[in-house]
């Protein structure tokens, strides 16, 4: 590596990357590296690293390099940063035509969400998904916040939750609703906020407010940078949201919902059955089943 140390450039075309790429001392290899991926917003989101690294006239190793410079894992967890930026900034028909046409759309659905699982598991450690876990089996309450498509594995993880007997509600309605259910919470409460592709300002800005009454925020979502990531989560787990077509995939963020509920069980395990079992009950009582 050089000794000679540059910085990002300054340019007016990495409009689109946001704080993707910190502000950090950079040798002249690796600011080539950045230059590229700054300039070319499609390339970067996509390429293979050999396609990257022959535009900025270096090896392989040095995009490596650059990336975990930059604060990520690597290229994988860098351009995955890199193509959650991309899409925000292109229109709803711009990622039609830029995913293509299907084979067969379900065979490409869920070939593509196979890869987005593995993605997940190599974004986040053990140690992230235990810590979450932790926090969650000691909660005084949770409340689980997504809206729109990301309602889906919210509602999943309150449901469930609620079944093994912990205190987990669901707010999915944003607005007034939000900031009613946010203005409850405070130290041993936690927040756990479900939100991917756009950040949703009114939930970005609940989520600060409740971190700032002292509860603690667990965020799923698919950027490790920006305000939600770096400065208001405690606990923070990745996964990838593109899908094959106009929408996301809410595949991964299920996928970590149930390894955490799955976690919280182990965690309290006969509070868990217990609970299990008066809901099992109750659905018999109610005459909820056919069976």
């Amino acid at each position: 590596m050089s000794a000679l140390q540059n910085h990002i450039p300054a340019d007016g075309d990495g409009q689109w990357l946001g704080d993707a790429l910190p502000d950090v001392p950079l040798s002249k290899a690796q600011a080539r590296v950045v230059d590229v991926i700054v300039r070319n917003p499609q390339l970067s989101s996509y390429a293979e690293i050999a396609e990257i690294a022959e535009r900025a006239d270096v090896n392989s190793s040095t995009v490596v390099r650059a990336a975990q410079t930059l604060g990520y894992r690597g290229w994988p967890d860098l351009q995955r940063e890199l193509r959650a930026r991309y899409l925000v900034h292109i229109s709803t028909e711009e990622t039609l035509t830029e995913h293509g046409e299907h084979r067969s759309p379900l065979h490409d659905a869920l070939t593509h969400d196979i890869e987005n699982l593995r993605q997940t598991l190599e974004s986040n450690s053990a140690a992230d998904a235990e810590a979450a876990i932790a926090t969650l089996a000691s909660a005084r309450s949770i409340l689980v916040v997504g809206v729109g498509s990301f309602a889906g594995p919210a509602s999943v993880m309150a449901h469930l939750g609620s079944t093994m007997g912990y205190p987990v509600t669901l707010e999915s309605r944003a607005g007034v609703h939000l900031a009613t259910a946010v203005n409850c919470l405070g130290p041993g409460d936690v927040l756990v906020v479900v939100n991917m592709w756009r950040s949703a300002k009114q939930i970005i800005v609940a989520a600060d407010a409740a971190r700032a009454a002292g509860a603690t925020v667990v965020a799923i979502t698919d950027m490790r940078r920006g305000r939600l990531a770096t400065s208001i989560a405690h606990h923070l787990l990745i996964v990838p949201s593109e899908g094959i077509s106009f929408f996301q995939s809410v595949t991964a963020a299920t996928s970590v919902v149930y390894g955490l509920l799955a976690g919280m069980q182990t965690a309290r395990p006969e509070r868990s059955r217990a609970a299990i079992r008066r809901t099992q009950q109750l659905w018999k009582d109610l005459d909820v089943y056919l069976d």
